[in-house]
Parts: C-alpha cells; structure tokens; sequence
C-alpha cells in the first residue's frame, strides 16, 4: 500500500530535539490522518522537519522515494507545508498569490489558470475575494487562500498546522470537507494538526497522538481517542459517546492532573 513512512525519526533545533525516536509504518495515501498533542508536544516541528524545514535525522519515505535524501527544491515538489499564518508583506490579489505558488513548484502557465483557480475558490467558498489584496483579508480568509495555495501546487504529502484555528464553526466543516475531498479525488497524503478533538473523531480517518515528542497512539480515530489516553495525554477525564446521529463525540467532565505548561 502506498503512504508515508517514518522510521526512527528525530527532529528539532540545534540544542533540543523535540521529535524522538518517531516510528510510524504508514500513512496512507487517500485519507486524512490527524496530529493530536496537547501544547508544546512537538506537533508544528514534526511537520516542519517532514517539510525538510527543521534539523531531523531517520528515515522518510514516500512510497518508494526516500525523501531524507532529495534536495530540499526536489522535496518542495512533492511536499507542500502551510503553517498557521501566512506572511506579511506580500502586495498581491488572492488569485495573482495563487497562480504564484503554482508556477512556484513547476506548474507552466497556460490558458486555463484563472480558471483552475476560480474553480478551486469557490470549492472553498471564497471565490469572491478573487480580486482582493491579501492585505485587506482577515486571519480566516488568510487560512483560506494558504490552503488554495497549497492544493493549486498539487502536493503529494500536504502538511497542515492548524488550518481551523482563524475559522468560525461553518468553515470549520466545510474546510475539513473540502480537503477530505481533495485528499480522496487527488488521492495524496494529508497531514492535519488540530486542537478539536471532536473534529479528529468527526473528519479524520487515522490520527496520531503525541506527547512530550513521542508517539502514544497511531490508528483508526475511535481506537486512539479513549478515556485512558485523553488521561495520559491531556490530563483530562473524558469519555466518547454517541450523540443522537450515532457519531462518536468527546465530552471532558474534569481535569485529573495540573493544567500542562504553555
């Protein structure tokens, strides 16, 4: 089966490491798998060392491309990571800032630009700021062209901190049900930090839980997420039930240790 695997893999600064000895045998292409840690676990610098971003060491393969071997350009091709805001300072329209960063890893300009990305605008609801300058957009609408912007490059690993974080509960949804879209019709493997653990039951397919920068559980949603690892993990007394559409939800009833350091 074809996916990502992580073998012994470390990652972080020049004086710390914060992703140790990190095994996972695959995560498969075609399905959303979903980071899950609480603060300061190592979530946004396992995704920046996948991205050949931070120091890591160990083994990373891409179905049968070793990618800790390929220069970072010939990574970026392959890998595409959008952190959790884009930067300042750039003076272009939303559709200009998308064109760009599909010329940027290699796409030839061609007749049916504009209209690929209108196309992928109005799948993520926001054709209308087609002509507005990124300037003039708010942290939401910011996460939402960073995400076109990403899928215009046609990634085969997509790396997401975080996409939810500026959203409201409406484009929460419809943004998780546009990239588990895109994932499946595109089959690519996709990478998602959220905080939402209702949104990991709810749209992820795999998830990954970490703590203090190792890997406590890899799995199907309803196997990671118990009561016993949201106690180990996030310090919480928790359980998953069902709500009235059969689907799992969490609902936290207390705290059973000190509210971890942030």
């Amino acid at each position: 089966m074809s996916g990502l695997c992580i073998a012994h893999f470390h990652a972080g600064y020049a004086r710390r490491e914060v992703i140790s000895d990190l095994s996972v045998p695959l995560l498969p292409r075609g399905k959303i798998t979903v980071l899950l840690g609480p603060n300061g676990c190592g979530k946004s610098t396992l995704l920046r060392a996948l991205a050949g971003l931070n120091r890591a060491r160990g083994e990373l393969w891409l179905d049968d491309r070793d990618l800790m071997r390929l220069p970072f350009a010939k990574r970026a091709d392959k890998v595409v990571y959008l952190p959790q805001s884009l930067p300042a300072g750039v003076h272009l329209h939303v559709m200009e800032s998308i064109i760009v960063a599909q010329r940027a890893s290699g796409g030839r300009a061609h007749a049916g630009d504009e209209e690929a990305v209108m196309a992928l605008l109005d799948r993520l609801g926001i054709a209308h700021l087609a002509l507005r300058y990124l300037e003039e957009l708010s942290g939401g609408q910011k996460q939402l062209v960073g995400l076109a912007q990403s899928l215009i490059r046609r990634p085969s690993l997509l790396l997401l901190d975080e996409p939810l974080s500026a959203l409201d509960l409406n484009y929460q949804y419809h943004v998780m049900d546009v990239i588990g879209r895109e994932t499946r019709q595109r089959n690519i493997v996709t990478l998602v930090v959220v905080h939402d653990i209702n949104i990991a039951l709810r749209h992820g397919e795999h998830v990954l839980m970490l703590q203090n920068g190792r890997l406590i559980a890899d799995g199907e949603p309803e196997r990671v997420i118990t009561a016993d690892s949201l106690a180990e993990v996030y310090g919480v007394r928790g359980r998953i039930e069902r709500c009235s559409l059969g689907l799992p939800q969490v609902l936290i009833d207390g705290l059973v240790a000190r509210p971890h350091n942030i």
